[in-house]
């Protein structure tokens, strides 16, 4: 198999489903020639042509409401939001008609769409306040809209690939830091990783780290330090934060007794209080110590200064202090 980064497994993975079905088609701002800011559709307009690689205004609301169009006539657009910062235009296309359309049809329309869009931070990316944002638990607040964040090449390509043919409208969130970060081997031939099913990325027996996207990677880490001193933390991989893996959840944490929920956004009705308040519910009994959360601190966005990202930012320092406090239980 060969080794490719993250931006190619999402290239690989829209390019394999245009070549099998040609109602998908794709469209934003500087998709087109470009290729995309991050050359996430490159080559796709010189194969595909102008009208299924559809170069946009810089108009969120209208590309949203299109693809929204495109669905309801038969289509499985693609709909890039350049970064995720600029999707507060389109909110109302997204939550007031594409998440609402099978339930106000009585199930005889679907809206089959995908909206993709480069979200998040770090110290050394400089998105600053308008390209860094982590908005997931936004659109995870929303019934009929499915929220997906892979952290790796191997889970992008499948993910996307499960998103493009889902009958109902799939927010897939690709974190900028990993675009060229990481290699993986990946399959050329098609596979689709399931969406709504996690991933234990490393097993452990004394407290489970709830946490997907970029962060996985530094969970890792800090597990790996605590592992040093004999304490064994399992990683598990969200992949998608709605819907929840709420059986994979309940199992480790029920297993392990101690849980950490870690992500890059900040903690006010996020990802991590929702997965807490499952934990807190199903799995009281089992539980050794406090349901912990660890994410980004209350500011609007990460600054552009290193010296202040570092602050804003989790890190696998940050990670592993809040796992040996919850191991001290």
């Amino acid at each position: 198999m060969p080794e490719i980064s993250y931006v190619e497994a999402v290239r690989d993975a829209l390019r394999d489903e245009m070549r099998r079905d040609d109602r998908v088609i794709v469209m934003g701002e500087d998709v087109g020639v470009k290729g995309g800011v991050f050359g996430a559709t490159q080559g796709l307009f010189q194969e595909f042509g102008s009208e299924r690689v559809i170069d946009s205004p810089l108009a969120e609301a209208s590309i949203v409401g299109v693809a929204i169009g495109c669905a309801l006539a038969g289509l499985r657009p693609v709909a890039e939001i350049q970064f995720l910062d600029f999707i507060p235009p389109a909110m109302d296309q997204l939550i007031s008609e594409a998440a609402k359309i099978r339930y106000r049809s009585n199930n005889d329309w679907s809206c089959p769409m995908v909206v993709r869009a480069p979200c998040g931070g770090g110290v050394h990316v400089h998105g600053a306040l308008y390209h860094s944002q982590m908005l997931e638990a936004l659109f995870a607040h929303v019934p009929g809209l499915k929220v997906v964040l892979p952290s790796n090449p191997y889970d992008a390509k499948g993910l996307l690939l499960a998103a493009l043919r889902d009958p109902d409208p799939v927010c897939f969130f690709e974190h900028k830091g990993l675009y060229r970060s990481l290699r993986q081997e990946v399959p050329d031939e098609e596979y689709l990783v399931p969406i709504g099913q996690g991933r234990i990325v490393r097993p452990g027996r004394d407290i489970s780290c709830f946490t997907y996207g970029a962060t996985v990677h530094e969970v890792v880490t800090a597990a790996d330090r605590l592992s040093q001193d004999g304490v064994e933390v399992e990683v598990v991989d969200l992949r998608t934060v709605r819907p929840l893996d709420r059986e994979l959840i309940v199992e480790s944490a029920s297993r392990t007794g101690k849980v950490l929920v870690a992500h890059e956004a900040n903690l006010a009705v996020g990802v991590g209080a929702e997965v807490a308040a499952l934990v807190a519910e199903e799995c009281f009994q089992a539980l050794d110590g406090p349901v912990m959360r660890i994410g980004g601190p209350e500011i609007p966005a990460i600054p552009f200064a290193e010296s202040l990202a570092g602050v804003y930012c989790l890190g696998p320092e940050k990670i592993e202090a809040k796992l040996r406090e919850l191991a001290a239980y």
